[in-house]
């Protein structure tokens, strides 16, 4: 049975990406960078463990329920779940489009990767804080647009210049976005 270790779920934000998306945040970081936003994502424990099928259901809930258009991936770091290409091709399979953050470089993780329309890579450097790029944490990280589903997605992070954060209220409170 294929499980993910999920540390939360926004089903619907403005935020995380272009469009209405469905953002999952993993549990377990080993790259711990100094400054993180979300340091109590690092530990390498288990959190909520869902099955794939179990993601699927979420996901697919907040596309009728929402309109969502995709899913961003973030954490922790999401290249620790191995299954990940599973994941992300069943969320094709709904019409949906995928964007993962990783502290990695594309090039040493592309292969758990694959199948993502964008990815925001490399490690959050606090000597180097964005101020340009909304929910982009440094400088140094760069935008990959590896298909054709955003294809000016670069400009979305560059809109209007501001940062933005985003508070949902229902059952529980999520805040999510720049916290610069």
């Amino acid at each position: 049975m294929i499980k993910f270790n999920v540390a939360s779920i926004n089903c619907c934000t403005e935020i995380e990406g272009p469009n209405k998306r469905l953002t999952i945040w993993f549990q377990g970081c080993n790259i711990h960078c100094q400054g993180c936003c979300n340091p109590s994502f690092q530990e390498l424990k288990p959190r909520y463990i869902l099955t794939l099928d179990q993601l699927i259901n979420i996901i697919n809930d907040a596309k009728n329920k929402y309109g969502i258009e995709g899913v961003t991936y973030s954490g922790g770091e999401p290249t620790l779940q191995q299954n990940l290409p599973i994941l992300t091709k069943e969320i094709h399979k709904l019409g949906l489009g995928v964007i993962s953050f990783t502290g990695r470089t594309y090039e040493d993780v592309m292969d758990i990767l694959a199948g993502c329309d964008v990815v925001l890579d490399g490690p959050f450097m606090e000597t180097k804080k964005e101020t340009r790029r909304k929910i982009i944490g440094s400088s140094n990280q760069r935008i990959i647009n590896l298909s054709n589903r955003y294809p000016n997605c670069e400009q979305w992070f560059f809109n209007n210049n501001t940062k933005q954060i985003e508070i949902n209220v229902s059952d529980f409170i999520i805040t999510n976005g720049d916290i610069f």
